[in-house]
């Protein structure tokens, strides 16, 4: 088994939950890898280049072109759907931590027109960049790249989402009616915010027992 993990939005893969999972797929013996989504330039970021990028990690994951499994958060979550989507054959199973299904959309709600259009104008915005733990540029075709995409990448492996019930970035509501269209994916609902970084034992027996791993303190 492979697993490739990928953060979420103006994280890293030093995140707590890519540490977590580091930690505990290596203690069950399981191939794991976290490549950093935006290749060191956050400003330029697009969901185009980070398909490129997760392309690359599946590539050195698996050379000779095994499916495996993709895990993520956040918009990482919404980039492990969309590779899904557009590569069934390389990916055999997903985790989905709080994915950012219908981001842009959401993002258009919360960020008014004036804020939008001085981000058009400027060409950037200032982005707290959780990995970095300081503020970055953003460029705007960031909006623009990610508007060419899917509000919700439709794929038919099987999936276990994890969420919040709490959680005010993603709603829950949009896992509940992606899992309830389709029967190859199960929702697993937790107590707690977006980055569910509290439940993270529960987390872990989850997807230990969604993937049939025989871990220390999980039971198959």
């Amino acid at each position: 088994m492979r697993v490739v993990y990928l953060h979420g939005f103006a994280s890293s893969p030093q995140s707590t939950k890519a540490q977590f999972f580091a930690r505990k797929f290596a203690e069950a013996s399981v191939a794991f890898e976290a490549p950093a989504l935006d290749q060191g330039n956050f400003e330029k970021l697009t969901i185009s280049g980070q398909m490129q990028v997760v392309e690359s990690a599946v590539s050195r994951a698996a050379p000779s072109g095994e499916a495996l499994v993709l895990m993520g958060s956040s918009l990482g979550g919404y980039l492990a759907a969309l590779y899904a989507e557009q590569n069934p054959q390389r990916a055999a199973r997903l985790i989905l931590i709080a994915p950012a299904f219908q981001f842009v959309e959401r993002w258009e709600t919360r960020v008014s027109a004036s804020e939008l259009e001085q981000w058009k104008h400027k060409g950037w915005a200032s982005v707290y960049h959780y990995g970095a733990k300081a503020e970055q540029r953003l460029g705007y075709q960031f909006l623009e790249d990610a508007s060419k995409y899917p509000a919700v990448p439709d794929f038919h492996q099987r999936a276990l989402i994890l969420h919040g019930t709490e959680d005010p970035v993603v709603p829950y509501q949009v896992s509940y009616d992606f899992a309830l269209a389709h029967a190859h994916t199960r929702l697993t609902l937790f107590k707690s915010g977006h980055e569910l970084t509290d439940v993270l034992e529960d987390l872990w027996r989850e997807t230990a027992s969604f993937l049939e791993i025989a871990a220390p303190g999980v039971v198959s």
